[in-house]
């Protein structure tokens, strides 16, 4: 991408323009020059760029914020991505001692602890408990109706939540001052063998409901402990991912965790990729489709769609990517710092399939056929490369 020469000090002479290689020319009318950095290769898309996909790409930068006194709560749902039908993604604040209401959910919810710590408590359908304080790198994953609850340690925490499914919503989840308030006091009452007046004080209008309201930061994790007659869990509904030997290479590292290694997380596979400055994640696809959250670092991805379709996005800390299954792809990182996102799907083994792979374990004179490769790139390919390559 080419800008034009500046003729004055006005900002509109020192942006981009959609010019390349003698094509396209210089906008004349209203632009947001911000977004038009953050976005270069679709302002002036490579030659490569053709027909039309869908938008794989949204910020959570640009989803409405729920604030509430103990926190804050965004989402990114098939609503603001339409393409991502699969997965859903909420960004959620906990101040110390916050706390996100008690709840169930009909998804299941992975999640990944950006920074800080937490305390998470769950009981599953057979009465078994389970408690954990996770902290930055970690992970959790409740199936589907488990109710569950997590609390903000002394440092509060921010987190990534992810629903296995597009249409999820934060703000229809199972709430339990919403059950309370929508059951007969006398009702209560008797489920629970105490006079109805034990229940003046519920929370009954939207003024009251909790969902993140402040609270005490807890003390140290055994006196939370609650002894249960069926015990705790047998499967932990917590892992530390930052624990797990990497996968090198000379271009980054990559942690992936699944239901070989994380038995509780039985619809969700995720994997961690760090790659270096000048390095990028190798072509490949999946079977599943692939919803992406950028840690840090920027990033470059090509979509192709088949059909002489394919489609160049650019991706940020804090962005959503997207990719339908079966579309080759690759991750590039552009900056001087680390690149780190994570790569998620609905399924309970990750898998993919490497065009370096393919070409390395296929007969050279039948690439040769397809391609018109000379011998010495021939032999190239016959090398099998890492998940992430320089």
């Amino acid at each position: 991408m080419q800008k034009t020469s500046p003729q004055s000090g006005d900002e509109s002479s020192q942006a981009p323009q959609p010019i390349r290689d003698g094509a396209g020319a210089t906008i004349m009318g209203p632009r947001n020059v911000p977004l038009e950095r953050e976005n270069p290769d679709l302002l002036a898309s490579p030659y490569t760029d053709s027909g039309t996909i869908p938008n794989l790409k949204f910020s959570f930068t640009t989803a409405r914020n729920r604030l509430v006194t103990g926190g804050w709560a965004r989402e990114v749902t098939v609503r603001e991505l339409p393409v991502a039908t699969e997965l859903a993604g909420v960004n959620m604040r906990l101040k110390p001692g916050g706390i996100r209401e008690m709840h169930w959910h009909k998804e299941a919810e992975w999640a990944y602890m950006l920074a800080g710590g937490a305390r998470i408590t769950a009981v599953d359908e057979q009465g078994r408990t389970f408690i954990d304080d996770v902290g930055e790198g970690d992970l959790w994953n409740f199936p589907s109706v488990i109710p569950h609850s997590i609390q903000g340690l002394e440092e509060g925490c921010e987190f990534l939540l992810v629903f296995d499914n597009g249409n999820f919503s934060e703000n229809e989840t199972f709430l339990i001052t919403d059950l309370f308030k929508h059951i007969p006091r006398e009702v209560l009452a008797r489920n629970f063998g105490v006079p109805e007046t034990a229940f003046a004080n519920i929370p009954t209008d939207i003024e009251h409901e909790r969902y993140i309201f402040s609270g005490k930061v807890p003390g140290p994790m055994a006196n939370d402990i609650v002894q249960s007659g069926a015990g705790i869990v047998p499967q932990a509904f917590s892992h530390h991912m930052m624990d797990q030997e990497p996968i090198k290479a000379a271009g980054g590292w990559v942690r992936i965790t699944d239901s070989t290694n994380f038995p509780a997380a039985s619809t969700i596979a995720a994997a961690l990729v760090n790659v270096e400055p000048g390095a990028m994640r190798e072509l490949h696809w999946h079977a599943k489709d692939e919803w992406q959250y950028y840690i840090s670092g920027r990033a470059r991805m090509t979509v192709f769609a088949s059909g002489g379709k394919a489609r160049t996005f650019d991706y940020q800390a804090g962005d959503v990517g997207y990719v339908p299954f079966a579309m080759a792809h690759y991750v590039q990182n552009l900056g001087d710092e680390p690149l780190r996102f994570l790569e998620m799907f609905r399924s309970p083994r990750f898998m993919d399939v490497s065009l370096n792979q393919w070409m390395a374990l296929t007969p050279p004179e039948l690439v040769q056929a397809h391609l018109n490769l000379d011998q010495q790139t021939i032999a190239a390919l016959r090398k099998d490369k890492p998940i992430i390559v320089r």
